[in-house]
């Protein structure tokens, strides 16, 4: 199926995890909250342009603070159950705003191959409270998919549809915190891809962190990560994709990372541009290390990247070699 076609949805799941949207106060703040679905149809009653839409909610209900890829893989698990077993033609995701951008983006990985459209969405207020954008992103998100929507996982937020691998939280007030970042693209696109890849396919968690690199950063930090267990690491480089390249030690520990099968990521901690580790010695020292380029990849996209490859149980020479590809237009 072309993934630019879309198609009008008649049957949407809308599956609740928590978040601010549907949060109610506590005598400890506010919390996610049962019921939502209830205040959903009391809100939604009369609008007969929506199509006809269902309701799950997840167990446990999180503040998106509290996700994890655990909670992914039950995601993922209850998005295939509600086109497979409950036959919906269209996904909503309601989820907190702090991890959306990471969970938007694992999803597109994970769910490669699967042909309907799943929408991401939420709020910065609860619904309910005075000025919330709760109603307008849920109402948005569903009117979107009547109409129809482009297969795979997008972001919708204040009308706006976003590439959830190319989009990151930029902002903690207002109507707009997610916005596309200016990354540098162009990578070819890797088809055709493994098979392991596909949705169908059993994923494995993945042991994942990530590393910002500041000035003077000590090679045993990196060894302490190296030696805690991880499978893949992100290392948030300076610029272009440069290092400390007059540390030893610090080159000495990449190497040994790569030696133990460490999959080892850069990107760039600017907010526009991309990794190009030949431009600057400080970058090709790094790749003679071992460390792969990420090209213009959103830290959230490569994230979700390295739990699909490394979950797919490909082999570590086959890991390396798709992550400097384009999977579903995270280097595009």
């Amino acid at each position: 199926m072309n993934p630019a076609v879309t198609h009008p949805a008649r049957n949407i799941m809308v599956l609740y995890t928590g978040g601010t949207i549907g949060m109610q106060a506590s005598a400890n703040g506010l919390a996610p909250a049962s019921g939502f679905e209830q205040r959903m149809r009391e809100q939604l009653a009369g609008q007969s342009t929506l199509a006809s839409w269902q309701f799950q909610e997840l167990a446990p209900l999180i503040d998106s603070a509290n996700m994890t890829p655990l909670y992914w893989q039950r995601l993922r698990t209850a998005i295939i159950d509600a086109v497979q077993v409950h036959g919906c033609d269209a996904v909503l995701v309601l989820h907190g705003t702090d991890t959306l951008a990471y969970s938007a983006a694992a999803m597109g990985f994970q769910l490669i191959g699967l042909a309907v459209p799943v929408l991401f969405t939420g709020s910065m207020l609860p619904a309910g409270v005075a000025d919330s954008d709760a109603w307008e992103n849920l109402g948005g998100s569903l009117q979107a998919l009547t109409d129809g929507v482009a297969q795979g996982v997008q972001l919708y937020f204040h009308g706006e549809l976003l590439a959830p691998s190319r989009c990151a939280k930029v902002r903690s007030y207002g109507r707009h915190p997610f916005a596309t970042l200016k990354r540098f693209g162009g990578a070819a696109h890797a088809e055709p891809l493994p098979a392991q890849l596909d949705y169908r396919q059993p994923k494995a968690l993945a042991n994942v962190t990530v590393l910002p690199l500041v000035p003077g950063i000590a090679a045993q930090l990196l060894d302490a990560l190296i030696d805690s267990g991880i499978q893949g690491l992100i290392l948030e480089c300076f610029g272009s994709g440069t290092g400390p390249s007059d540390n030893p030690a610090f080159l000495a520990s990449l190497e040994r990372a790569q030696q133990r099968g460490i999959v080892v990521v850069a990107l760039t901690q600017c907010h526009e541009g991309g990794v190009e580790l030949d431009i600057y010695e400080a970058g090709s020292r790094l790749r003679q290390a071992g460390v792969l380029s990420g090209g213009g990849m959103t830290r959230e996209a490569a994230f979700g990247k390295l739990q699909l490859l490394l979950g797919a149980g490909l082999p570590t020479q086959d890991v390396r070699r798709w992550v400097e590809l384009d999977l579903i237009g995270e280097l595009r």
